[in-house]
């Protein structure tokens, strides 16, 4: 059986996305979804605005969060050439879901995640100043509070391309990506990172379970990369993503079943200006992973 009322990895203006939770929380009802995570980067703070808004809907809501972790294998350029990709991201992104949480109600092991949480996000602010300071050496000033004015709660390099388009060095978001900061360009600062070990076991703990997102842009062969989540003990793989072609989506789900990993699906839904929509992913209902499934 097939179903596309699930989407579990979506943004709001908590992180890098462009619409307040209820804007997404409408959007992804009105495309039929009837299970949704929002997934803001390294914060939870969105959570408890998701809840109520997915219960007026009548959705399910699971609390979520996308953890920026250190990669967990190198790339191939084999890979990268065979997914069309240029280079590989500088960080893996965990998805991390809590299915049996409410959010808003007390959870000593929810809050013991948050603590471990909580740095991961206050490092985004002096990742951001430094690289204001790395693009006004290049010739463009960009004002960091403009820049954290625009976050509700993760700062992330979205809101910093959307600064630059506002001050007129670049045309669009795109652009400050592709030529200014995306990963490895010049105005690119890493920032301290959890390993996905060190990720899985703070969710773990919790009593929460772990995918990973999006992985075509790791650059890592299927086979490998499967191997590599057994090892690294992640419970599966966002298979179904937008970035995913079919071929790619049946490799990934064939070689994470063979494996005992499960599967996840995800629109990975940032903002309307992007071109993108919420929901209408389809996925076959016996790997999505369990947890989630039958919460």
């Amino acid at each position: 059986m097939w179903t596309q009322g699930f989407d579990l990895h979506s943004h709001s203006t908590h992180s890098d996305g462009e619409h307040p939770v209820e804007l997404v929380a409408e959007l992804m009802s009105n495309n039929g979804v009837k299970t949704w995570s929002l997934t803001d980067h390294d914060t939870a703070s969105g959570w408890v605005e998701a809840e109520l808004a997915a219960s007026r809907r009548g959705m399910r809501f699971i609390p979520g969060v996308e953890i920026t972790c250190v990669p967990a294998h190198s790339p191939v350029e084999k890979e990268l050439e065979l997914r069309g990709r240029e280079r590989a991201s500088a960080s893996w992104h965990l998805l991390a879901y809590f299915p049996q949480h409410k959010a808003g109600t007390n959870d000593p092991n929810i809050s013991g995640f948050l603590k471990w949480l909580a740095p991961k996000q206050d490092g985004r602010e002096p990742r951001m100043r430094a690289m204001c300071a790395r693009l006004e050496s290049l010739g463009m000033a960009i004002n960091i509070d403009d820049v954290l004015a625009k976050a509700e709660g993760s700062v992330g390099r979205p809101h910093l391309a959307e600064a630059m388009v506002e001050a007129g060095y670049v045309k669009t978001k795109q652009e400050a990506f592709e030529r200014w900061i995306g990963d490895g360009n010049p105005g690119f600062v890493a920032h301290e990172k959890p390993t996905i070990l060190d990720a899985v076991n703070a969710v773990r703990n919790a009593g929460g379970v772990t995918s990973l997102a999006h992985p075509i842009y790791y650059g890592v062969p299927v086979e490998e990369l499967i191997s590599c989540l057994v090892e690294h003990q992640i419970d599966g793989v966002e298979a179904v993503h937008r970035s995913h072609g079919d071929a790619y989506r049946y490799e990934l789900m064939k070689h994470a079943v063979a494996q005992g990993l499960s599967i996840t699906v995800g629109s990975d839904f940032h903002g309307m200006s992007y071109l993108q929509q919420p929901g209408h992913m389809p996925i076959m209902l016996e790997a999505l992973m369990g947890q989630i499934k039958g919460a």
